[in-house]
């Protein structure tokens, strides 16, 4: 095996470098002592210097593994990507060394887990589950001045009463559980490519609740680069991925259910939604 890893719950690390052999003392350095009270009381003051970091965290639903690179190069310096993530309890995150940047750590400030030893060999990696709510800081220890630093924030997933859409909808950034109701008239719009999931990359309102017979239209706003409107276990697909603001898709929605789409050049950042029709 080649990397390190953690049982999961003490978040103590066995390292050992590509070749499978404990670092040395020349590729390794022992981190400093650390005092649990430095977690900051303020999370977003606390990020708003951090490297690579857009202000949105990157939302992975339940039963995911997010995986966060360590010693990415940005315009700001080395950074962990994504610095921040929003995970559901019980998930698994994994940190992997990129290479970049020297000697690096993953040290939380609350001391919840510590990878130990700094490493500079590329595939390294160290994880750790996290089973309650809560927010944790952390950082690489040499470039914790310079920014290098981020969180993994735990919390249940918004939930709107509808499993399916739930489940769908967990990983999309813009989402927070509200079902927007639409079944007072006849058509209604959503928008492609409304801020969200580190960018342009949402879809806006994301939930739309609709009766039979209702039209749904997406109007593109030209932002966030190319995207396409396609629906899961349903015919329904708006064709070529298209960039212009005067694209527009509509469909008309003849028979109840509960319909989930995403936009699949940006699916994995969380650009999806979902149709409710009652």
């Amino acid at each position: 095996m080649s990397s390190g890893s953690t049982d999961g719950q003490s978040g103590t690390p066995t390292e050992t470098d590509a070749q499978g052999g404990t670092p040395t003392d020349s590729e390794a350095e022992t981190p400093t002592e650390r005092d649990p009270t430095s977690a900051p009381e303020d999370l977003d003051t606390w990020l708003e210097d951090a490297n690579g970091y857009d202000g949105d965290p990157r939302r992975f639903g339940p039963n995911s593994r997010p995986s966060i690179s360590v010693g990415e190069e940005t315009d700001d310096g080395m950074a962990f990507a994504p610095p921040v993530i929003e995970i559901a309890p019980g998930t698994n995150v994994t940190w992997e060394w990129t290479g970049h940047g020297g000697q690096q750590n993953v040290v939380a400030l609350d001391g919840t887990f510590d990878s130990g030893r700094t490493n500079a060999q590329q595939g390294t990696c160290y994880e750790y589950v996290f089973s309650e709510p809560g927010e944790h800081a952390f950082v690489s220890e040499p470039h914790r001045d310079e920014g290098m630093k981020g969180a993994v924030i735990v919390a249940e997933p918004p939930t709107t009463g509808y499993d399916a859409v739930d489940e769908w909808m967990a990983a999309a950034s813009n989402f927070d559980g509200t079902v927007v109701d639409r079944t007072d008239r006849d058509t209604t719009t959503v928008t492609v490519g409304a801020e969200g999931n580190g960018g342009a990359f949402a879809f806006d309102p994301p939930v739309l609740r609709i009766g039979t017979g209702d039209t749904v239209q997406w109007e593109w706003t030209g932002e966030g680069g190319g995207h396409n409107v396609v629906f899961e276990n349903h015919d329904i697909d708006s064709g070529e991925v298209a960039s212009e603001a005067s694209a527009t898709f509509e469909h008309t929605f003849d028979d109840t259910g509960q319909y989930l789409y995403s936009c699949l050049p940006h699916q994995a950042l969380g650009m999806r939604g979902a149709i409710v029709v009652e």
